[in-house]
């Protein structure tokens, strides 16, 4: 259910495409916008899709934005005994 429910907040700066970025997913270290991927409850169908760009500022508060929580590899032992 990634679509339709919020935008997402991304970590993401708002900046010109560049070719690094296909390499370099966080883009830009600093900015004055931050990037919200996808469609929310409030916006029509077509924007209800992963490549649906829209800006905020860092302190923007509304019902239509939020956030999706991920657990990061990194510090998971990579032995076949961590999986026990």
């Amino acid at each position: 259910d990634l679509h339709g429910n919020l935008l997402e907040w991304n970590h993401d700066w708002d900046e010109d495409f560049v070719e690094s970025s296909q390499t370099d997913p966080l883009g830009s270290k600093n900015g004055f916008s931050r990037v919200l991927r996808g469609g929310s409850w409030d916006g029509d169908a077509a924007r209800c899709r992963a490549a649906n760009l829209n800006l905020g500022t860092p302190t923007l508060r509304g019902t239509n934005g939020g956030f999706r929580l991920a657990l990061s590899p990194s510090g998971i032992p990579e032995s076949p005994e961590a999986d026990k």
